[in-house]
């Protein structure tokens, strides 16, 4: 079978793969669709990001889904043929995080697609993925696409859940990218009432509009849109920060309202912070980092209409497209989320 490999940055290869047979209590699933997330853009550009380095060849890959081809034994409530999400969070169940059910912090994660670790833990980008029978969400209802968006809608599912009730909250979302868009869809659906978003293109602006943003700011061409909402110690009761950029944040802390919450998704490396102006205003800081259980929650709202992802898959690659995929999928100009077809 085939799988997209990167050997080093710009290093992307096709190459064959074993194919693995599943075991008791696994599936055997041919991929459908896979998304290019913003960790495998920053493996395929640079080769890893803020410590994390490629150490040896990896698959990439973490955002997939497909159709079941082979059940193991004691498999149940699972076919051949049906549609899955796949999750690629893979906690031990045994560390002492896994027994306090913070499955995200496990000590001996298996996440798809990390470097993190040494021996890597290789990716699904592959035609034929043998996965746990409790990673697979039934997707029915859904097409492979929607299916494969179930991962980055959980990211930001787990962050929501960590903001607190939002109900009637004013939200600032700086970086609108697939996670800061996902984050406008999951923060409504958790009853925010103004939501404006900020990044520094018309496209992904856009987008962020389409999504429900109430209101758009191009930080390259009026910052002062935002500095606006600095009156009266701040508007903003939640912030919601999805560019990783030192900049997004330090701009948005004078728009927040004293004891408001700062949760941290972007990660782009160790990051400068303006803690004196973020202790005067008594806010707080969090961290939002994976997911666990809001996998299989994200999928259930894409079923039930409640949240629509379609419009964020602008452009789908055949298997053989992988590199102009990942060029394309890095250009925030045109691209919101590219996919990657396996079937």
């Amino acid at each position: 079978m085939k799988s997209i490999v990167i050997h080093a940055p710009k290093d992307l290869r096709i190459e064959a793969q074993p194919v693995e047979t599943p075991q008791a209590g696994q599936v055997q699933i041919r991929l459908a669709a896979g998304g290019i997330c913003g960790s495998d853009l920053h493996y395929f550009n640079h080769g890893g990001f803020g410590d994390i380095r490629l150490k040896e060849p990896m698959v990439l890959g973490h955002e997939v889904s497909g159709h079941i081809t082979a059940l193991g034994a004691g498999v149940t409530g699972l076919h051949e043929g049906q549609l899955v999400a796949v999750s690629p969070s893979r906690p031990c169940g045994g560390c002492k995080y896994c027994d306090a059910a913070m499955f995200n912090h496990c000590l001996n994660m298996r996440f798809y697609g990390s470097a993190m670790p040494f021996p890597h833990i290789q990716g699904a980008f592959r035609q034929l993925l043998v996965a746990e029978a409790s990673q697979c969400a039934v997707a029915d209802g859904l097409s492979a696409g929607e299916a494969a968006m179930a991962e980055p809608l959980a990211v930001c599912l787990h962050a929501v859940r960590r903001a607190g009730p939002l109900l009637g909250k004013s939200v600032l979302v700086t970086g609108c990218g697939p996670i800061g868009v996902l984050c406008i869809l999951a923060a409504r659906r958790a009853g925010a009432d103004l939501i404006v978003a900020t990044d520094l293109g018309d496209f992904t602006l856009g987008m962020a509009q389409q999504a429900g943003a109430d209101i758009t700011v191009n930080m390259a061409q009026n910052a002062d849109q935002l500095a606006a909402y600095g009156a009266d110690k701040g508007h903003f009761d939640v912030l919601f920060e999805c560019s990783g950029a030192a900049q997004a944040l330090t701009a948005a802390v004078p728009a927040m309202r004293p004891g408001g919450t700062i949760l941290q998704l972007g990660l782009g490396g160790d990051m400068t912070l303006p803690v004196q102006a973020m202790t005067a205003k008594e806010l707080s800081l969090k961290g939002s980092f994976r997911f666990h259980e809001e996998f299989h929650t994200g999928v259930s709202l894409m079923q039930k209409g409640l949240i629509d992802v379609k419009p964020l898959i602008t452009h789908s690659f055949a298997l053989d497209q992988a590199v102009e995929a990942f060029e394309t999928a890095g250009d925030r100009s045109r691209a919101m989320k590219a996919q990657i077809t396996f079937s």
